[in-house]
């Protein structure tokens, strides 16, 4: 899941063609196209799943390797940093190179990367594969969806994505329950070992089955606008980490973040200046639909990536869970979400996607107040309120969040806007992670009162998620009459 229910990318397929511009749609295969639905499925479950499973094994993990709080946080945001940073340079490379050799390099980098992490004999080591995992899992993912916005059309892609989003929220509820079990009984390297399998699944299928042929023009690349946006969150990630896990503000974390600003304000000069040709075009930002809807995005998921890590952190190391409890606590969270969304989706597709975004995340709000009774009595009375609460919230928010996206820019734009919103998705996980070194560093039943502090800022977060959304998503966004803006 990548720490976030896979709805967050159902855009990037909707679109058709992430971070596509000038390019023009490939052909479309004749042959086997259900078979490269499976190869599409398959293959960005290995960017979706590894998030979730670590998080059940992080407590196993930091045992293992001797991490500490910030050490342990970065076992998460390795991952997330490139999967952020270059989701959308992923997508302009397939565009350019073709979307099949790219979605199979990715692959090929995610599985050695796994088989990194699964050898780690040290934390930096395993950190430093989570990083590599997560440059396969920013080739890998964009393009799989765009290859099936590529493959199917009219109605035909509609099911398909509908299909793929299934079986995303299927891999969420077995994950975590697959990956306790495994750490229980052989190790939390089993959970890296076994993407190898289905990494190797993944590439076969996609050399035998993906028949794309290139289009026209192909995409302008902006590889320094990457590297600017990577070094500017690693900066940031860095110190807001070091500051979270020594519960102050140190040197070296203060000129951290100074320096992540300043490389961040570097890489929007380079963008404004690039145009057209930037990663990120900033006359996007013109929309105020689409700006509310990423402040939106950002505050709301970051806020859940933070609930994510801390739930099954929490249950194992405070309330004495086994990892493979833990992983089932989790699950009522994908089956809400994986019946809601649809149902939603409908309803914004109708009346606009204003309404439920603002109540859903209001829902999502509420759930995590009462998650703060978490440590307070069972499973049945806290957890599970708590989760369903905050699933029936987000079942509200993550289709019409994708409907909204794709009606705030102007039909050329839709591949940039979506793979942007899902990088955004992505960036307020990691930076929702490294502020909780405060909450990791603790032990025992000591984690439980910066955990329920936490929770009441979680809290916070997606009530003003549901104030941007009510403010700057205009009535009929994502409805039937929406203009765009």
């Amino acid at each position: 899941m990548s720490n976030l229910p896979s709805d967050c990318d159902r855009a990037l397929a909707a679109s058709g063609a992430p971070a596509q511009r000038e390019a023009q749609p490939e052909a479309r295969p004749a042959a086997h196209p259900n078979l490269v639905l499976c190869t599409s499925i398959l293959s960005s479950s290995l960017a979706f799943i590894d998030g979730s499973v670590v998080n059940v094994g992080l407590a196993s993990i930091g045992r293992d390797l001797a991490g500490g709080g910030a050490d342990l946080s970065w076992v998460v945001n390795g991952y997330l940093l490139p999967l952020s940073s270059l989701l959308l340079l992923g997508g302009a490379m397939g565009d350019r190179y073709g979307r099949k050799r790219i979605l199979l390099t990715g692959i090929a980098v995610f599985a050695l990367a796994s088989l990194l992490c699964a050898l780690a004999p040290q934390l930096w080591l395993l950190v430093g594969g989570r990083v590599l995992q997560g440059v396969g899992a920013a080739l890998l993912l964009p393009n799989s969806l765009a290859i099936l916005g590529a493959t199917f059309e009219g109605k035909t892609r509609g099911r398909a994505i509908g299909i793929w989003a299934a079986a995303g929220a299927a891999a969420g509820a077995i994950g975590p329950l697959l990956g306790g079990w495994l750490i229980d009984t052989v190790g939390w390297r089993a959970i890296f070992y076994i993407n190898l399998p289905i990494a190797a699944l993944a590439i076969f299928m996609g050399w035998r089955f993906v028949q794309l042929k290139p289009g026209g023009k192909p995409a302008a690349l902006d590889p320094f606008g990457a590297l600017l946006a990577s070094l500017g969150l690693g900066c940031v990630t860095w110190g807001l980490a070091d500051a979270s896990a020594q519960k102050h503000l140190t040197l070296a974390a203060g000129l951290a973040l100074v320096a992540g600003i300043l490389i961040l304000l570097a890489f929007l000069w380079t963008e404004r200046r690039a145009g057209e040709h930037a990663m990120l075009p900033l006359k996007l930002f013109g929309s105020s639909g689409f700006s509310g809807l990423n402040l939106m995005t950002f505050l709301l998921y970051g806020a859940l990536g933070a609930l994510m890590l801390l739930v099954p952190y929490v249950l194992i190391q405070a309330l004495g869970y086994s990892a493979k409890q833990a992983g089932a606590a989790l699950l009522p969270f994908p089956i809400v979400l994986a019946i809601g969304s649809p149902l939603m989706g409908r309803v914004a597709g109708s009346h606009g996607s204003r309404l439920p975004l603002s109540i859903g995340s209001l829902i999502v709000a509420a759930g995590f107040l009462l998650a703060t009774r978490i440590g307070d009595g069972g499973y049945a009375a806290t957890v599970l309120p708590a989760m369903l609460t905050i699933a029936l919230g987000m079942a509200c928010v993550a289709a019409p969040l994708t409907t909204a996206v794709l009606s705030s820019v102007d039909g050329s734009h839709t591949g940039i806007a979506s793979g942007f919103n899902s990088a955004v998705a992505r960036g307020g996980g990691l930076i929702a992670t490294a502020l909780l070194g405060v909450v990791l560093t603790a032990r025992g039943r000591a984690l439980l009162p910066p955990f329920h502090a936490a929770l009441l800022v979680c809290a916070v977060s997606a009530a003003a998620a549901a104030v941007c959304a009510f403010i700057w998503v205009s009535p009929t966004n994502g409805g039937p009459k929406a203009d765009g803006r």
